[in-house]
């Protein structure tokens, strides 16, 4: 168990490393950083198969992260336009006490759905915390990229 949670921490510490560098590198170009997000999604889904984790054991926890996000992001936006810095803030962390809510309905859905289906939904540290990660990119990256088209 410890060795799992070892393995599982410096995995995510490691995506955590190169999501900020990324996003650091591009946070000024608005016409890439929606895709940029997107893409570190797919590195964070990418990453599960290095350690023989089923996406579709994530998916759960990937829908939550599109939701949380991808809501979270719009209502950031709408802050940061309505009153600059203050505003965005204020729209992200309202958004995500929102998304939270609406993200679980939707992750618990996918799951119960999964077991009705008889499809084996096993979650471990990495797969949940990654699979996570990768929703809120995916989700976050979508809203970007049809941000920078506005």
């Amino acid at each position: 168990m410890k060795k799992n949670f070892i393995i599982a921490l410096v995995n995510v510490l490691i995506l955590c490393i190169i999501i900020f560098s990324v996003s650091a590198f591009f946070i000024y170009d608005a016409k890439i950083i929606g895709w940029a997000v997107f893409a570190l999604g797919l590195l964070c889904i990418a990453s599960l198969g290095l350690f023989k984790i089923p996406v579709k054991n994530t998916w759960p926890d990937i829908i939550f992260g599109i939701i949380d996000n991808g809501i979270l992001a719009i209502l950031a936006i709408i802050g940061g336009k309505i009153a600059g810095v203050t505003g965005a803030i204020i729209g992200g962390v309202v958004g995500n006490a929102i998304t939270d809510g609406i993200a679980g309905i939707f992750e618990g859905e996918v799951a119960e759905k999964l077991r009705e289906k008889k499809i084996p939904e096993e979650r471990t540290m990495l797969g949940s915390a990654v699979g996570k990660m990768a929703g809120c990119l995916l989700g976050a990256g979508v809203v970007l990229i049809i941000a920078s088209f506005i």
